[in-house]
């Protein structure tokens, strides 16, 4: 008996939520959405109806959030209105919905899965050209005796891009290039997977600037996302102390003993595939290869810079791989069938993934066609309220964990949550903003092992399996789950 494939567990999920469908009723909460063409406040849900765009308006639907937070953009998603929860008829998901899950998922997320394949494509260039071995050697010359400095540096700087900008889906990039450096510097596979994965969801479980979830969930909240930044800030600084601290402790353990591997048996399979050492033995960098690698890393400047500055999304960075790639063919001088059989095994190597972010969006869909998330938030909101302020918040940060699980997108489930959670504060006696950092810490906590999230295709680009990554980080996140609930709590007194 073995542990089954990425793909298999996430169709067991798919499966088991088209059966929570059956038995779980559907509901809906009426959705506002604010109208920049008109003007104007539009609701959907029992009735469709338009209302003026006014503070007035907001106040009449229960909704505490400022006027200025629509008409300004900082909320552009329909938002959940408080107190119009109602069922609606069920929406059981059959075997045909099941099937059909998966391929609505790929067709929705289209732009991810052409990023990485496009991505895995200029990789294939790379490897073309031997600069990547080449390099991973050079590198490891230079850090020699001082390989511990790669974990802290590499791990700074994604939990740095996580809690400004949430760099999170982009990171899949990083695990072709950056594998192939720890395994050279006498580390393990999973130590490059933790200093990427951990590094980008410590930074956004304490996220402090970034758009997608503490700005947005503020402006749901109807506060100012300044408001608890001092708390986010001091959650940042210990939780990736504790990441580093635990990475280093588990590394320093491989390099003196490799067999301590949780993926020992896997040792000579992952050097083989990212070292290549047969076809590249001891080959120092020439000018060319230097030349072309100094493109490939221009390629991830730009695409941060163009995310963080200047409204990026999908589109523009997979432009920005697809004429890297070229370009670098160029360089290479590589003939036209040579660069183009290098692209497609490039993009071959890394379908697995695209193939798990579509299974993985088609959860998301049963649950959407079954209208059954409205529901869990709605009983979730029914459990917490009327508690004392610290067992509010307690239990609401586990609401948060568990939600994360049907509602994987963190500005979705701020806009659908916020409305909802935010004003209980105001009954409890707390701040709105412990409502954010719940929501932060709930769903950051859980995105460290979410299935549905992007774990299981970072997972894959490695070829490594759920159940060891399970036995590397459940330690850590326990670890982590009673910092957040600390600092939670101690939130309600100070």
């Amino acid at each position: 008996m073995k542990f089954p494939s990425a793909h298999t567990v996430l169709l067991i999920i798919a499966a088991l939520v088209a059966g929570i469908t059956w038995f779980l009723p559907s509901g809906q909460y009426d959705r506002l959405v604010y109208d920049s063409t008109t003007n104007e406040f539009r609701i959907s849900g029992e009735s469709e109806k338009s209302m003026p765009a006014t503070q007035e308006s907001l106040d009449d639907i229960g909704v505490k959030i400022p006027l200025e937070n629509f008409t300004e953009g900082d909320i552009w998603k329909p938002i959940g209105i408080p107190g119009t929860y109602h069922k609606t008829t069920s929406k059981p998901q059959g075997i045909i919905d099941f099937f059909q899950a998966p391929l609505k998922g790929i067709e929705e997320a289209i732009d991810i899965i052409l990023f990485v394949l496009i991505l895995g494509g200029a990789i294939g260039v790379v490897h073309s050209t031997g600069a990547f071995d080449a390099g991973v050697i050079s590198l490891s010359n230079v850090l020699k005796g001082r390989e511990f400095l790669l974990i802290i540096i590499i791990t700074s700087l994604i939990a740095a891009g996580g809690t400004t900008f949430g760099l999170a889906e982009e990171t899949i990039a990083f695990y072709p290039i950056l594998v192939p450096v720890f395994l050279a510097a006498g580390y393990d596979a999973m130590v490059a997977i933790a200093c990427i994965y951990i590094g980008s969801s410590i930074g956004t479980m304490a996220s402090t600037v970034n758009p997608f979830s503490v700005i947005i969930a503020s402006d749901s909240a109807g506060i100012n996302w300044i408001t608890g930044i001092q708390g986010r800030v001091m959650m940042l600084f210990i939780g990736l102390s504790l990441c580093l601290w635990y990475i280093l402790r588990y590394a320093r353990k491989v390099k003196k003993d490799p067999s301590t591997s949780l993926i020992y048996e896997q040792k000579e399979e992952l050097e083989e595939r990212f070292l290549q050492k047969k076809g590249a033995e001891r080959k120092l960098l020439t000018g060319r290869q230097k030349f072309i690698l100094i493109v490939f890393a221009l390629c991830f400047v730009v695409m941060i810079y163009g995310v963080s500055s200047l409204e990026w999304w999908f589109l523009e960075m997979t432009t920005v791989f697809f004429c890297g790639a070229i370009l670098m063919g160029f360089i290479a001088k590589t003939g036209e069938k040579a660069f183009v059989k290098s692209f497609i095994n490039g993009a071959k190597d890394l379908l697995s993934v695209a193939l798990i972010i579509g299974v993985a969006r088609g959860i998301t869909i049963l649950m959407e066609q079954g209208q059954i998330s409205d529901t869990l938030l709605y009983q979730s909101s029914l459990a917490v309220d009327g508690m004392p302020k610290g067992l509010f918040i307690g239990m609401l940060y586990v609401v948060y964990t568990g939600l994360s699980l049907f509602i994987s997108s963190s500005s979705g489930m701020a806009v659908l949550t916020m409305p909802i959670f935010a004003p209980l504060a105001d009954v409890v006696g707390i701040g709105r903003e412990l409502i954010v950092n719940a929501y932060m810490y709930g769903q950051g906590l859980f995105a460290f092992i979410n299935p549905t999230g992007l774990i299981l295709a970072s997972l894959t680009v490695v070829n490594v399996g759920f159940n060891k990554w399970l036995k590397f980080i459940m330690p850590l996140v326990t670890m982590l789950a009673f910092l957040g609930l600390l600092a939670l709590i101690a939130g309600t007194y100070f």
